[in-house]
């Protein structure tokens, strides 16, 4: 869970919901001169911070921008807020794209159901709500309101995640997320009652919540930094014991902070049958460290499986002593193995379910192991049992993304979801003795499939690798060069671009568009090979993918460069900053969300030095120097270059990839870019990364981006 910190909340704050029918056939296209404007940006004044790396100066001036909590940083935002929105208010269909966006989004959404205890939970939106309500219902009697985060907040920014219920559901612990911060806090509340038992536990970061049996619970956190910085460093993971009853300042330490060496990301996790206690260890992104302790052993101390973070290992399940893990250590692909706990070390591991050409991930649920494949980013999912014996292979309903097969060892019915881009949700109920799948619950999307078509591509970049790409569009769309297109790309961290419904990208396919995603280098689709073929000295790679699937859609005329917008977050951000610069003729509009764009500093920041190996650091090598700064979105914005019409948006209590690196790249753009596109940047009050954004604010978010969008590419009506 803690591996893909920097990727998870954005990828997720990407994929809302939305909606803006228009016939394409009506648009109305006017000319340059008529749609843009030259604007008068506020002033940001300059500093005379100099750094210095391997003899070389490097000018900051705009470090003062870092310093989010002062007021001068403040009046700035608000300046720069109403430049944007001043500008975005002059685009006259931002209010039919509102409209348009809330009609889609609102219908009933309803998670697939889970047991705790004597009760089954479900979660529920009715439509526009800012935040899914958790139910419960005993047997076959009416459903009740179990939590409602809509309640916690009066704006609807204060979240939940992490639910997780004791061995007999008596109890549960939830963490709370306000303003959208990476800090929680974790409530614990009797489920008969459900009122708190005790004080809450605060200062949690980047953690699960994992149960020993009734008794407590083991949870992740760092030293909260001194002062209020929401950019103040992070490095310095630990895992604690909440024993119930006890107050937090007695907390067990269980491991971090005492042997030296800084662990960016550690997790702890008990196995179901509460025999054993799992720790990782990471000191990046990549790569773990692994310990077993056996809980029904008095005293018993912490037993090394990996010493080393040359693999992602991760246990998947237990029978007894039997230990089975999820690795990639000697295969890139990932492998299922088997060990006694007495003798966990990898010389004494089994191969269970050998590694493929295709990369693995599992999940366990019914007695049985669920082996989830990509094949070129598409799902194939095959049943195994414990025996490491082939059951059947699961007929999914098409071509897409299958999510879930997890459960208790005791069910006999597991769900999953199964979708595409143009193919909203379903909920399927799956037998696991029969291995029969049965509409569990419809989607109540209203969208109309049957007129919209995704077609899987493949292209070559720039070295010649062949790279795929899936392009959604209304199937009666000329291909003339003229179609306003989304290209979306991460390339990061081993995280998969894979296809899944987005009310808010079939908003973008109503209106006519084309939305392109680029299954590009860095990310985790081929496996390992292919996130490091994307990872330092290498990261190049990933700019040159995206900018070779730009290229692609011009030239087989999905779209050409006055159409084309390209868009990505976080790393994603990074990557829009880093073509945007290279090739700026390339793109018509630039939406790089929440990025890391500072990449001499962003390891000096929050939990950023966890990042290093993907990027690399400024201060590692003077060829990592030079390589960084040579493609840093911050500075390599030219001067008197015209660059793509730009807003970039951010959140000002973004504690993972801090306000700043947009901040600074805004300030370059707008004093050094030339021509009349503009270069704007949106910024959300009391929001962080993404996670747990109400639905309110994606509404009014997508309103203006399309609309953003929309209005650079000529579009004077809908």
């Amino acid at each position: 869970m803690l591996k893909k910190v920097l990727a998870c909340a954005v990828i997720a704050a990407l994929s809302a919901c939305s909606d803006m029918p228009v016939n394409k056939s009506e648009k109305e296209v006017i000319t340059k001169n008529e749609t843009t404007q030259q604007l008068t940006y506020p002033e940001t004044k300059k500093g005379a911070v100099v750094d210095i790396y391997f003899d070389e100066k490097v000018a900051d001036p705009y470090r003062w921008l870092e310093d989010d909590m002062s007021d001068e940083t403040a009046q700035w935002v608000e300046t720069q807020n109403n430049t944007t929105f001043s500008y975005l208010d002059t685009i006259p269909y931002r209010d039919t794209l509102k409209a348009s966006l809330e009609k889609l989004m609102n219908y009933e959404k309803v998670t697939a159901p889970f047991t705790e205890g004597k009760y089954t939970y479900f979660y529920k939106n009715d439509g526009l709500q800012n935040q899914y309500v958790l139910f419960r219902k005993l047997g076959d009697g009416e459903a009740e309101v179990f939590l409602d985060p809509n309640t916690f907040s009066d704006d609807g920014t204060t979240s939940m995640s992490g639910l997780t219920f004791s061995e007999d559901g008596s109890l549960a612990a939830y963490q709370i997320s306000e303003g959208g911060s990476d800090w929680r806090k974790i409530i614990i509340i009797n489920t008969e009652t459900k009122q708190p038992v005790e004080e809450n536990l605060v200062d949690v970061k980047f953690s699960g919540i994992s149960w020993l049996a009734n008794e407590g619970f083991y949870y992740s956190s760092y030293d909260k930094p001194k002062g209020s910085e929401l950019s103040a460093k992070t490095d310095q993971h630990k895992v604690y014991f909440h024993k119930l009853g006890t107050a937090q300042s007695s907390d067990e330490l269980v491991y971090g902070g005492t042997d030296g060496e800084k662990h960016r990301y550690v997790g702890a996790s008990v196995t179901r049958d509460n025999r054993y206690l799992l720790i990782s260890a990471s000191v990046s992104t990549s790569g773990n460290k692994l310990f077993i302790k056996d809980l029904s052993k008095p005293d018993s101390q912490l037993t090394t499986i990996l010493e080393h973070t040359e693999s992602d290992t991760y246990l998947l399940d237990n029978d007894d002593s039997k230990l089975f893990l999820v690795t990639n250590l000697n295969a890139p692909n990932k492998k299922v193995v088997t060990v006694d706990a007495s003798n966990p070390t990898p010389d004494h591991w089994q191969d269970l379910i050998a590694e493929t050409d295709n990369v693995l991930s599992m999940s366990k649920g019914g007695d049985y192991f669920f082996a989830k494949y990509m094949v070129d980013a598409i799902s194939k999912v095959q049943q195994f049992d414990k025996s490491g014996e082939l059951v059947r292979e699961i007929s999914l309903p098409g071509v897409g993304t299958a999510r879930g097969f997890s459960g208790k060892k005791q069910s006999d019915t597991l769900y999953y979801s199964f979708a595409n881009y143009t193919t909203p949700g379903n909920t399927y109920a799956f037998n696991v003795k029969t291995g029969k799948s049965d509409v569990y619950r419809k989607s109540g999307a209203q969208f109309d499939s049957e007129q919209y078509t995704s077609e899987q591509v493949f292209y070559s970049s720039k070295d010649g690798t062949k790279v795929p790409m899936i392009i959604s569009y209304k199937k009666d769309t000329k291909l003339d060069g003229k179609n306003p297109t989304i290209l979306y790309g991460y390339g990061g961290f081993n995280a998969s671009m894979t296809p899944g419904f987005s009310s808010t990208i079939a908003a973008w396919l109503e209106q006519g568009g084309v939305y392109a995603v680029a299954n590009i280098r860095g990310g985790g689709e081929y496996g390992k090979a292919w996130h490091d073929a994307g990872t330092q000295l290498k990261k190049q790679n990933v700019f040159d993918d995206f900018i070779a699937a730009a290229e692609y859609l011009n030239e087989k005329k999905y779209t050409s460069s006055d159409y084309l917008a390209v868009r990505g977050g976080s790393n994603g951000g990074l990557l829009v900053g880093a073509v945007m610069t290279q090739r700026p003729e390339l793109f018509k509009v630039a939406l790089p969300a929440v990025g890391v764009l500072d990449m001499l500093r962003y390891h000096t920041f929050t939990a950023g030095a966890g990042w290093a190996y993907d990027y690399g650091t400024s201060e590692q090598s003077k060829e990592m120097f030079d390589y960084l700064k040579a493609y840093s979105p911050v500075h390599n914005v030219k001067q008197g270059v015209e660059y793509p019409a730009t807003l970039i948006t951010t959140g000002d209590h973004d504690d993972r990839v801090v306000p700043a690196h947009s901040y600074k790249f805004a300030a370059e753009l707008q004093t050094k870019g030339a021509g009349v596109n503009p270069y704007l940047i949106r910024i959300e009050t009391n929001a962080g990364h993404g996670a747990g954004t109400p639905t309110s604010k994606i509404i009014d978010q997508y309103a203006d981006i399309y609309g953003f969008t929309l209005h650079n590419m000529g579009i004077k009506s809908l």
